[in-house]
């Protein structure tokens, strides 16, 4: 009798076994890893930068220590998208207008603001996405990336308060990006007007979204942007990049962030985060890289090897570059995710400006 109860009871375990492997499978999609593979910085920053020393106390002390309080004393979520309005509300500049404006879309308005330099060029625009996970950030916690590329094109620089989870579903912040992106084709900070040229541009979970932007309008064969800048793209929600693990201690932004997710089954973390966020995690409105990427327009992609989403952007420009897609990829050592906003702290900030500034100015 034994040996019949033992034979059941690893058929059943074989059994639960493949589903659970069927189950993982297809929410993974397809292997990626041939579109990864090690890649050098293309320019180095000292590891005794004293810029970078202190830009390393400040990230420790506003992401990793506020991420170990647990309980009330916690820092809540309007305290977060607070602390990152402060710091944009710190970087105003008087060369530089900030002027409100909001769109009126199809029935969706939403609310940004124009980034404005002496001379700017309004038909040449330029739509920028900002970053924070997708439940901080906005027009205001962002204007040290937006002045730094008005000051660099003299476009018409728009950032859109789309909108933010939880209080909103993920669909939303993709609905108001399309949106923005059809105002801004016919409206410019002076009114209504066809705009000449057009780039997107975004970083982090901006970045995310430019990228799923620029796909849906090419399945859908609506006007192509000209151009996409894009800063640390996270680019495949299946989380399958080996850097989330292998950087998470360099990391000091995504650490306290996505660190405890990876801690769960991997089963876990993809039903979660496609319960979350309303999509499969390979869903092409998600993860930019289960797209289709050929006819895409020029591209440059700008990241860290030391950060967390280093895989995502090397994964998804080769890939891009395999679809015959013009892309380019630069890579900085040390510097931490999105390290383009703190050109207070480290003259790499600013360098990397200066050739998204030299790239955007050459497509649009």
């Amino acid at each position: 009798m034994l040996p019949f109860i033992l034979f059941g009871s690893l058929a059943a375990v074989g059994a639960g076994s493949l589903v659970y492997r069927r189950r993982l499978k297809a929410l993974e999609g397809p292997d990626l890893s041939r579109y990864g593979g090690p890649r050098p910085a293309d320019f180095d920053v000292p590891a005794d930068s004293e810029g970078l020393d202190r830009l390393n106390t400040y990230l420790t002390e506003n992401f990793i220590e506020p991420a170990k309080i647990k309980g009330p004393r916690r820092e809540s979520l309007q305290k977060k998208r607070d602390m990152f309005d402060e710091g944009g509300r710190a970087r105003t500049d008087p060369d530089v207008e900030y002027r409100a404006d909001k769109i009126d879309f199809n029935g969706k308005g939403v609310s940004g603001e124009w980034v404005l330099v002496k001379g700017y060029d309004s038909g040449r625009r330029l739509l920028y996405l900002h970053g924070g996970g997708g439940t901080v950030g906005s027009a205001l916690s962002h204007r040290a990336l937006t002045t730094n590329l008005a000051k660099r094109t003299k476009a018409a620089v728009f950032a859109p308060n789309y909108r933010l989870m939880p209080e909103h579903p993920r669909r939303a912040s993709i609905e108001d990006t399309r949106a923005s992106y059809r105002w801004i084709l016919e409206n410019g900070p002076d009114g209504p007007s066809r705009a000449k040229t057009v780039a997107v541009c975004g970083d982090s979970a901006g970045a995310n979204l430019s990228l799923t932007l620029v796909n849906w309008l090419s399945r859908t064969k609506r006007r192509q942007a000209d151009a996409v800048y894009v800063l640390s793209a996270p680019t495949d929600s299946t989380v399958s990049s080996p850097s989330l693990k292998e950087n998470f201690e360099t990391d000091l932004m995504l650490q306290p962030l996505i660190g405890p997710f990876l801690k769960l089954p991997r089963l876990v973390l993809l039903s979660g985060l496609k319960k979350m966020s309303g999509y499969r995690p390979t869903s092409p409105d998600i993860s930019p890289i289960h797209d289709d990427l050929s006819g895409l327009p020029p591209t440059l992609m700008q990241m860290s090897t030391a950060e967390m989403l280093h895989d995502d952007s090397v994964r998804y420009a080769n890939k891009l570059r395999e679809a015959g897609s013009p892309v380019i990829l630069q890579s900085w050592s040390r510097v931490p995710h999105v390290f383009q906003m703190f050109d207070t702290y480290i003259e790499a900030a600013s360098d990397a400006l200066d050739k998204a500034g030299d790239f955007l100015n050459n497509h649009i």
